[in-house]
């Protein structure tokens, strides 16, 4: 057998094109993001995720007329099957939110197949619409709390704050899930959104496709780190407590989670703008706990290590400061991205090619097969 490699490995695929995308560019040095074109801080700034949402899944941004459109969509896309109502309510409160996500969109699909010859646009549709409500449904029927009356709600912000807390949300409230629905909607070929391709190069369903990236955005690496995040935060009584116990985890080479980035080498340009979210939330409460423990630990891990605060750092103080449960955290992460994995499913579709990479073989040398008699 020859030593000399076919291919270039890379190791976790850092670096490696696997494919075109016309949805979304990540600037590589932390310099930039955008949304077919459009700079993530202008769409932070001025947009709406209805807007995002239209964007990413039809390459402009919306008329008058065709947002209010969309949003009729996405609210007739909230109710859901009276079969996966009672499912959901049964389901124990010790049940993770994101196994609670992954089985009702494997669930939903049982009941309405995707329609055929598709592109995959109108179950989008109603999977964005009803994300919140299966989660909703789930989590507050456990806690003994009425399913809000929402399905016609018209800012879409306003009707997932209802489901995950019970609770009309303050002004503040609804803009910074706004926003933070705007920051998660898309991020090029991370593992989930990956991992939705792949499942749809085989010709799968675009449910199947979806609960594949579900189950990829729940570990701790990729969107389960905004949970961690805060676990992290929360153990901490001040700012200096926190940069003396994170100095010994540092010392014990221990991951702090909401750190540094696989593309971005500077900065996360998202964390700039839900850090401001997170700061205005802390001063509407009048509780800067979270936050100033938050800044030193972002100020100490730069100083230290040169890692920067990525996007779910600051968020899981935004989502504390907004009265969201941190289990719920994550989920907020699905309910947005599926808008950017529905984009590349139907991109995926549109030019179809098996994706099947090679593996570089490190296992032993061709050998003889020995009897079991003989071993």
């Amino acid at each position: 057998m020859s030593d000399k490699k076919e291919t270039t490995t890379a190791l976790g695929l850092r670096g490696i094109k696997a494919a075109d995308t016309a949805i979304c560019t990540v600037g590589s040095e932390g310099k930039d993001l955008h949304y077919r074109g459009y700079s993530i801080e202008d769409l932070a700034e001025k947009s709406s995720f209805e807007e995002v949402s239209y964007l990413l899944l039809h390459g402009e941004l919306p008329t008058k007329n065709q947002l209010e459109e969309w949003k009729g969509k996405l609210r007739a896309g909230r109710s859901i099957p009276e079969q996966l109502q009672n499912m959901l309510a049964k389901f124990p409160p010790t049940a993770h939110p994101m196994d609670i996500l992954r089985t009702a969109v494997s669930t939903l699909g049982v009941y309405e197949p995707e329609p055929e010859g598709d592109s995959g646009y109108t179950t989008a549709v109603r999977l964005l619409g009803a994300l919140p409500t299966m989660l909703g449904y789930w989590h507050l029927s456990n806690k003994g709390l009425p399913i809000p009356p929402s399905s016609d709600e018209d800012s879409h912000a306003r009707y997932v704050m209802k489901m995950l807390t019970g609770k009309e949300p303050s002004e503040i409230e609804e803009r910074m899930m706004d926003v933070a629905l705007i920051l998660y909607a898309e991020h090029e070929f991370n593992a989930s959104t990956f991992t939705a391709r792949v499942c749809a190069s085989t010709l799968s369903d675009f449910y199947s496709c979806v609960t594949g990236a579900i189950g990829t955005l729940k570990g701790p690496l990729h969107g389960g780190a905004n949970e961690k995040a805060y676990y992290l935060v929360s153990s901490f009584n001040s700012p200096e407590e926190a940069v003396e116990k994170v100095k010994e985890m540092l010392s014990r080479k221990e991951k702090i989670m909401g750190f540094g980035h696989a593309v971005y080498k500077i900065r996360d340009p998202r964390n700039e703008i839900i850090k401001s979210w997170a700061k205005k939330l802390s001063e509407e409460k009048g509780d800067m706990k979270f936050f100033n423990i938050s800044e030193a630990i972002e100020n100490l891990m730069w100083e230290e290590k040169k890692l920067f605060a990525n996007l779910d750092f600051f968020a899981a103080t935004a989502f504390h400061m907004a009265g969201i449960e941190t289990p719920l955290f994550t989920p907020i992460f699905v309910f947005s991205r599926t808008s950017g994995w529905a984009a590349h499913i139907i991109e995926q579709r549109a030019n179809n090619k098996l994706i099947r990479p090679r593996a570089n073989y490190t296992g032993p040398s061709p050998r003889a097969y020995v009897t079991i008699d003989q071993r």
